[in-house]
């Protein structure tokens, strides 16, 4: 048994009487020293090691979305039996790893360690650290209670030295805000805290500046590198749950099967408009992935949506996907990932690593095997976190610059390129907004005779009165995935929900109703089920398998990265019936 498997037993085992200390104190007193510099919400905090929630609901009181990470059982099962109704929630997860809620994708406003960081082994301290700090946003304040005085034999601890703490911070970028002494709030005379407040500056990682290096300033003999970059930010941006973690270091690996998806999405409608993407090309010619793949996919009736994930191809059009997939990977990672690099001489900034490619055998399924068979290209992990952030934001720079370099080529070249006609080629060619397969679940199952529930008023809705609605709303983040397609009644989709987020209340409260449909709709389907699976692998951060409970909890943690990333306006669900007043939030 590890260090932290041994610790989390000692608090599996002690659960009861630790809740019972703990409650004791109140999280004002515990967290006095921080308040100064705890701002009131909107925001995100992270509340790791968060026992049985005290510090955690507090923040949620002063309105922050809340997760509290726990990894013993124990503690866990005692925080909903002291708080069932507080908004917080819960992940099992644990230090140095952060597995769980690196995976989530999102970034927090605080993050605090209150009595936990003696608990972590000093080896594996300084990944710890790293992982915290990655986790805040530029301007976020890391709120840390080291312990000072005699361990506990019944629960392994470590000095906890306010010298390392400092040294990691700068190590990170984060400076020092505030740093005082107290006493235990428990009233043991043996044991004091030090309470560390430190703040990651704004754009401390250095992301940014990296962007616009390779955005703006770095040497473009093509669009190859624009294309690279905009393929890798479409992934972080829609497809994250095919990404893991590198081991050992701040990176990501994205599969190189979904970089080259995206750089097939962007590149064919360039190409067949004829605009040119280096000097002297024109259609085809000059483009090291314009192979017989790449050729083959528009006499084949292939477009830029087809190429989605998730997608199925067979016969011809699985060899051609293959051939261009494979086509444009090699090209990436011999052309734009060899040249995109650190300004001053510095390293490769993308990675790839190649793997063999089995043949297509007659069928192509772009899912999390066959995209991450192809390798994987490792990122830099604050530069994925900016582009997961960001991505609303980097985007239109990295279109308006495609669209400058395509201009001066076609005026060298003599072909002019009138204004606007390299953005809208450019334009993501996402899935055509298609509710038809959702309706047609929904008429099979009111022809079965089961009665079909608008998922947020519970209220029978008949086929004459159905709309099929994409929960988080299309115009936010373009997505017709299955499990983004609920059945609604049209006088509350269209007079109440409309355009906006549904709110965690207004969510949590559709859930019988949106895992029922699911189950009827897509899982009592053999052919649905799978694509169901796939979708919700690839758009969301699942856990384990693709349970409807499973993807419920995935969009969830969804539906909160939208929120926090986008500023999406909020629907806060019906009161008392269809047509009563709600609220934005």
């Amino acid at each position: 048994m590890t260090s932290a498997q041994d610790i989390v037993a000692a608090y599996d085992r002690l659960a009861s009487r630790l809740a019972g200390s703990y409650e004791t104190v109140s999280a004002d007193d515990v967290l006095a020293p921080f308040v100064p510099f705890i701002r009131r919400g909107p925001g995100l905090a992270l509340d790791i090691g968060a026992g049985t929630g005290r510090d955690a609901a507090w923040l949620a009181s002063c309105g922050y979305d809340t997760v509290a990470v726990e990894p013993s059982a124990g503690m866990r099962a005692e925080a909903c039996r002291l708080r069932p109704d507080v908004p917080v929630r819960w992940v099992d997860d644990t230090l140095p790893d952060l597995r769980a809620v690196q995976r989530l994708g999102l970034s927090f406003d605080l993050v605090l360690l209150s009595a936990v960081w003696m608990h972590v082994a000093p080896d594996e301290r300084p990944r710890a650290f790293r992982k915290i700090a990655a986790l805040l946003k530029p301007g976020g304040l890391l709120l840390m209670t080291l312990r000072n005085g005699p361990g506990d034999p019944e629960r392994r601890m470590w000095p906890a030295p306010l010298g390392e703490i400092e040294a990691l911070a700068q190590d990170h970028g984060l400076s020092v805000v505030r740093v005082s002494q107290e006493a235990d709030c428990l009233g043991r005379s043996d044991v004091r805290w030090t309470s560390v407040c430190l703040r990651m500056p704004d754009d401390g990682s250095g992301s940014l500046a990296l962007l616009r290096g390779i955005i703006l300033n770095d040497s473009k003999s093509s669009t190859y590198k624009l294309a690279l970059l905009r393929a890798v930010a479409r992934v972080a941006d829609t497809a994250s749950g095919l990404v893991s973690e590198a081991p050992g270091e701040d990176a990501v690996e994205v599969p190189l099967g979904a970089v080259a998806l995206h750089w097939l999405q962007a590149y064919l409608p360039l190409l067949t408009a004829r605009l040119p993407q280096a000097p002297g090309n024109d259609g085809l010619h000059r483009l090291g992935f314009c192979g017989p793949g790449f050729r083959s996919l528009h006499p084949l009736g292939v477009m830029a949506s087809d190429i989605r994930i998730g997608a199925v191809f067979s016969g011809e059009r699985a060899d051609a996907v293959a051939t261009a997939l494979r086509e444009a990977r090699d090209t990436i990672a011999r052309m734009p990932a060899h040249h995109t690099r650190y300004p001053n001489g510095g390293g490769q900034v993308f990675v790839p690593r190649l793997s063999r490619i089995a043949p297509a055998k007659g069928e192509l399924v772009l899912d999390a095997a066959t995209l991450g068979s192809m390798g994987s290209l490792r990122v830099p992990g604050h530069l994925w976190r900016s582009l997961q952030r960001l991505s609303a934001w980097v985007e239109p720079v990295l279109v308006a610059e495609w669209a400058r370099l395509v201009r001066g080529y076609g005026e060298r070249m003599g072909r002019p390129v009138a204004p606007g006609e390299v953005e809208s080629a450019l334009t993501w060619q996402d899935p055509v907004r298609d509710t038809g397969l959702a309706k047609l679940a929904a008429r099979r199952i009111t022809r079965s005779g089961r009665p079909l529930a608008c998922v947020w008023s519970g209220d029978v809705v008949p086929m004459s009165a159905l709309d099929i609605d994409h929960c988080l709303p299309w115009s936010a983040w373009p997505c017709g995935d299955l499990w983004n397609l609920l059945p609604a009644s049209r006088r509350v989709n269209q007079r109440q929900k409309r355009d906006r987020l549904p709110s965690a209340r207004a969510l949590a409260e559709a859930r019988s109703r949106v895992v029922a449909w699911w189950q009827d709709a897509w899982l009592a389907d053999s052919g649905l089920q799978a694509r169901f699976r796939r979708e919700a692998s690839a758009a969301l951060p699942l856990a384990g398998a693709a349970t409807a409970e499973e993807v419920f909890s995935g969009l969830e943690w969804r539906r909160l990265r939208l929120a926090q990333d986008q500023q999406v306006p909020e629907w806060n669900g019906l009161r008392g019936g269809a047509d009563s007043p709600n609220s934005v939030s």
